[in-house]
């Protein structure tokens, strides 16, 4: 079983992998769901208030449309909130893998739930997290919420609205592990004990005095171990931060965003690593480096980790008509928390009312509902 067989077993493959066009059209559905939800929920907000003031003095008061964030807007804030996790938590010093699966975390979110329905600073937190969980880094939700100064309930409310965005699914597969075995294998070249694949008719020292020669060319194995070394570094950093500020886990294979980042840093070394693993004849070698390219493109358009003065005064501008578009029903994810609470305790133990019992499982159907019609059936194998 091939590592590409493995991967296609994954949650991440069946349920977390787009076609650009399937991403813009999930993202497009969301957003018009979400602007959908929010003008009617204020429309029923402006006609209670109107009926209350012409009950108290006859007066009536028009309510005015609300003005809805773009898609383009709802990616500026979410993007923001993603470097925003990032700086927490390498401020906290937790482990790459927790801030690489927390960022995921928030993004696949927002796949299916809008900035206007759940602020992005609240489900921040709790990815945060949840990704502590996943990744084995426990901490206690206590201690977590005094490094962020926050009451453990604003931390555990929307904990299962997260699982739930996240269709119960906790693994993230990252290209950290196949930057590491593919810098271990170029070391390996450069000490002569590497072995290229299976159809390629090369020994280790033929493959080592090869590598000599990738431009710029080497002066010693030293300055080649140098080399490697340098562009394992960069590329690392690419996957710390572009790749998890892009749309890259959506729209390509682990193997194939952290070979991007390794053609990025150093293209000559990257063809040369390919080289020994795909013949000259190869039909796949020539749709692999396009692929390659395409993804090297999307890393290079991550926002800076620092946004500029322009950046600033424009999410300013968003984060002021967020507070005017919220969604007024979700305003306080610990309050919904608690009255669903309330309600299961209720309905566990026999006293909910039958009509509001009937009412809150309509309500959870339609919920699956309006997600199953959001991701569509569960995808089966992929051509190509």
């Amino acid at each position: 079983m091939t590592e590409d067989d493995i991967y296609r077993t994954s949650t991440q493959y069946r349920l977390w992998s787009f076609t650009p066009e399937s991403l813009a059209s999930l993202r497009a559905t969301t957003n018009a769901a979400a602007a959908q939800s929010v003008r009617a929920a204020v429309r029923n907000l402006q006609t209670s208030a109107e009926q209350k003031s012409k009950d108290q003095d006859g007066s009536k008061e028009s309510g005015l449309e609300v003005d809805c964030l773009t898609i383009e807007e709802e990616q500026k804030i979410v993007s923001f909130y993603c470097l925003q996790t990032i700086e927490f938590v390498d401020f906290c010093e937790y482990p790459t893998n927790v801030k690489a699966t927390a960022v995921q975390y928030l993004k696949r979110f927002y796949l299916t739930n809008s900035p206007m329905t759940y602020h992005p600073k609240e489900i921040m937190r709790t990815a945060v997290y949840l990704a502590m969980k996943s990744e084995d880094n426990f901490h206690s939700v206590r201690s977590f919420a005094e490094k962020l100064a926050v009451p453990t309930e604003d931390i555990l409310a929307p904990e299962f609205l997260l699982t739930q965005g996240l269709r119960f699914t906790f693994d993230v597969r990252h290209p950290f592990h196949g930057l590491e075995g593919g810098f271990l294998e170029l070391l390996a070249f450069t000490n002569g004990q590497g072995e290229a694949g299976a159809m390629i008719q090369k020994s280790p020292k033929d493959i080592r005095e090869g590598m000599l020669e990738v431009p710029p060319k080497a002066k010693d194995v030293k300055e080649l171990v140098t080399r490697c070394q340098t562009a394992h570094g960069r590329a690392k950093e690419l996957l710390k931060t572009a790749a998890l500020l892009t749309d890259a886990y959506f729209l390509y294979t682990p193997s194939q965003i952290w070979l991007s980042a390794l053609f990025m840093v150093d293209e000559a070394l990257a063809r040369f690593y390919l080289d020994t693993k795909l013949p000259p004849i190869s039909e796949m070698k020539p749709k692999l480096f396009t692929i390659l390219q395409q993804c090297a493109g999307m890393l290079r358009s991550a926002p800076a980790a620092q946004p500029h003065k322009e950046e600033k005064k424009e999410l300013k501008r968003i984060q002021k008509k967020l507070e005017q578009c919220r969604n007024p029903q979700k305003l306080d994810l610990v309050g919904i928390n608690q009255a669903q609470k309330r309600d299961a305790d209720m309905d566990g133990g026999g006293g909910l009312d039958g009509n509001v019992a009937k009412k809150r499982k309509l309500e959870r159907e339609q919920s699956m509902k309006e997600s199953e019609d959001l991701f569509g059936p569960v995808l089966g194998d992929k051509k190509g």
